[in-house]
């Protein structure tokens, strides 16, 4: 329990440090998210090699959204993604009803603003696994009601 309050703490005093030097005039709010979302990337990458050392190779494309929405997300965020849905044409839409990096924030409307902002660093954490199992992607959130969030993965073809 307490590795997750570090890194909740972590996670919001990056988002915080980042867009405070933005503000400053040392950097941009685009710029802050690409950072963000570069930090996930790398940390995705990391994690994916550590807990697949050990599987067994996966044998298609939603297999690995499976991995990704039950033992990575239950491995970072202790518990599963709520629900999965794919058009089997290379999108995949992750929802996760109370997504914990969220849950610290208000369920009020005034907070829906900053939402993407601390929504990045998962962006990046997804694409960087899917990438180092060999899938292509790009990662968006959407906000629309406090704490729930969706993950939308597109695969790209290579």
């Amino acid at each position: 329990m307490a590795d997750e309050a570090l890194f909740l703490l972590l996670h919001n005093e990056m988002v915080a440090g980042l867009y405070r030097a933005a503000e400053q005039g040392e950097g941009e709010n685009g710029r802050c998210t690409s950072k963000l979302e570069s930090m996930g990337f790398r940390v995705g990458q990391g994690l994916i090699e550590r807990f697949t050392k050990d599987t067994a190779r996966f044998k298609d494309e939603l297999d690995i959204m499976k991995f990704i929405c039950k033992d990575f997300w239950t491995t970072v965020f202790k518990k599963q993604i709520d629900n999965l849905r794919t058009n089997h044409q290379g999108i995949y839409v992750l929802q996760d009803n109370k997504f914990r990096l969220l849950t610290q924030m208000s369920a009020g409307k005034q907070y829906l603003e900053h939402a993407p902002k601390y929504l990045a660093f998962t962006c990046g954490l997804i694409r960087g696994g899917l990438s180092n199992l060999g899938i292509k992607s790009i990662v968006t959130a959407e906000v629309s009601s406090m704490p729930a969030c969706k993950f939308q993965v597109m695969i790209q073809k290579m």
